[in-house]
């Protein structure tokens, strides 16, 4: 490569409105309402005007549905990486036992595949949940690399605040009760790494040293209050990571380009009030910083990229 900038990744989370009320609490969810067909092609669109090949993971209930299936499509033709996002999106993966887990991977594999994709080798867990388990099954399963971990200590705020505004039964709250993790995550490598099961981590980029959230979700939550402090907290984090040698992982969501029209249903989530244009002329602006300062990938090409730079830096025994 003689682009010598570090390496970056951009990936989309193709969360769909069920999924989010699902993990809201509001049985709506089992309707499975959808705004897939609104917000893949604005995804593409976004993807072609910044002259970026991301990787999309998908939720296999998602993919095994025709707005999924076609999602999926339109995504793979181009040429962007699909990965496995879990079959059906529940951020407490990690209280399952390892047949369901199986499950979950297996299913939302073979929905990827017979909508017209090829077979994924990556993995985000919901929710960034993960274990010892499903590493394992995904490296049974021949995954390159897993993105799972969010290397922050904002999890038992986030959790708290979900508790405050969701609507949730007792059993409800206890499968949520590691939602978004410990603080201790904290402690998390923020570089691409190997785990001790031996699948590459990719983990999402939190502010270096401080360790606080910068993916889109968070950013438009901040652009809310106030564009130019979110503008200001993205170029923060961008000088840090060059700093401290850490190429980022950029997260973002369908909702980081609707809005309340486009999904009012989810008018409970951090960002909807502020219009889809303005949500696609910020994002556009992120990715622009990013490729101002970063040779941008897929997350596949970056973990493997930064993986094999290690290893030739590695001193010979």
């Amino acid at each position: 490569m003689t682009d010598h900038r570090p390496v970056a990744s951009l990936s989309f989370d193709l969360d769909n409105v069920w999924s989010f009320l699902k993990t809201h609490g509001d049985p709506e969810w089992e309707t499975r309402p959808s705004y897939l067909t609104t917000a893949t092609p604005r995804i593409v669109e976004f993807l072609g005007e910044s002259g970026l090949r991301s990787t999309v993971f998908v939720i296999g209930a998602d993919a095994d549905r025709d707005d999924g299936a076609e999602a999926v499509r339109a995504f793979a033709a181009g040429g962007h990486e699909i990965g496995n996002h879990s079959y059906e999106h529940e951020p407490w993966l990690q209280r399952y036992s390892a047949d369901r887990v199986a499950a979950e991977i297996d299913r939302t594999h073979a929905a990827i595949v017979a909508a017209g994709a090829p077979a994924p080798t990556g993995f985000r867990g919901p929710g960034y949940s993960t274990s010892a388990t499903l590493e394992r099954l995904l490296v049974e399963r021949g995954y390159a690399y897993d993105a799972s971990t969010f290397p922050t200590w904002i999890g038992p705020l986030a959790r708290a605040h979900h508790f405050r505004t969701a609507t949730l039964t007792a059993e409800q709250r206890a499968d949520r009760g590691q939602l978004f993790g410990g603080a201790h995550q904290a402690l998390l490598p923020l570089r691409p790494h190997r785990s001790a099961s031996g699948i590459a981590e990719l983990p999402v980029t939190t502010m270096p040293l401080l360790r606080i959230p910068i993916h889109g979700s968070y950013l438009m939550q901040l652009y809310a209050v106030s564009p130019r402090v979110a503008r200001l907290y993205f170029s923060t984090a961008v000088r840090l990571c060059r700093a401290r040698g850490i190429g980022m992982t950029m997260l973002l969501h369908p909702t980081d380009l609707l809005d309340r029209r486009d999904a009012p249903a989810l008018d409970f989530f951090p960002g909807m009030g502020v219009p889809a244009r303005e949500k696609f002329a910020f994002m556009r602006w992120v990715t622009a910083a990013m490729q101002r300062h970063f040779t941008v990938l897929g997350t596949r090409d970056h973990v493997l990229h930064a993986l094999e730079a290690e290893s030739s830096c590695a001193p010979v025994p």
